[in-house]
């Protein structure tokens, strides 16, 4: 009985210790390109011809894996969109969580996610009616998007528009992130999401462009 219960204990450790980087999280694999395989994709990206823009959350300094680093995993992966679409981009930059280490910084976005916190973040879009298409990006906190990211989907109306989710992690895929952006944008046609591990971006060129090319 003993045994058990330090399993359990030990498990439950484990699970609240990953939680930041989603480590634990069920059903989600590397590189991975929705979370339903059978859902259809009602979008072409070629076919489309309009203006594309990418938004995106990355943050820099101390990460899970990869330590730390000067620029952010999904910094990466949004420059890599940009180079093969064309793409511009708007950075979703805010100085809250400067400097601050990987633990910290964990602890900080849980109690952001449970009090529903909305941090404010810097500048802004004046142009997003020439947006056909939008890239949404980040890493996944505590299961979905950091909730400065949050702050753009309620200040930003994007209905009408397609939305095409990915995010960088170290094991949680695409967490709840595509279901959040279904709710945030429930009048706008959000496609499957992409995800890839964030030790792998730097090297990981080439699997980016083969979603892209599907696309």
């Amino acid at each position: 009985m003993k045994t058990l219960k330090y399993l359990f204990a030990s498990a439950l450790s484990m699970l609240i210790s990953t939680a930041c980087t989603g480590k634990a999280a069920p059903n989600t694999t590397e590189g991975q390109e929705g979370q339903n395989e059978t859902e259809e994709q009602v979008f072409s990206l070629k076919k489309d011809g309009g203006k594309i823009l990418v938004v995106f959350f990355s943050h820099a300094g101390d990460n899970y894996s990869v330590g730390n680093i000067k620029v952010g995993n999904t910094k990466i992966v949004a420059d890599y969109i940009t180079e093969f679409t064309g793409a511009d981009q708007f950075e979703i930059k805010t100085n809250k969580y400067d400097g601050m280490a990987y633990k910290p910084l964990c602890d900080l976005a849980k109690e952001e996610q449970e009090k529903g916190e909305l941090p404010p973040f810097e500048g802004g879009i004046d142009n997003l009616d020439q947006y056909n298409t939008i890239f949404i990006g980040g890493p996944v906190w505590w299961g979905t998007y950091p909730q400065v990211m949050f702050t753009f989907f309620k200040k930003y109306d994007l209905s009408g528009k397609t939305i095409i989710p990915f995010t960088t992690h170290e094991g949680s895929g695409l967490g709840n992130c595509v279901e959040d952006v279904k709710k945030a944008y429930p009048k706008a046609n959000v496609t499957k999401g992409f995800s890839i591990y964030g030790h792998e971006v730097r090297d990981g060129k080439e699997k980016v462009k083969k979603w892209i090319d599907k696309l």
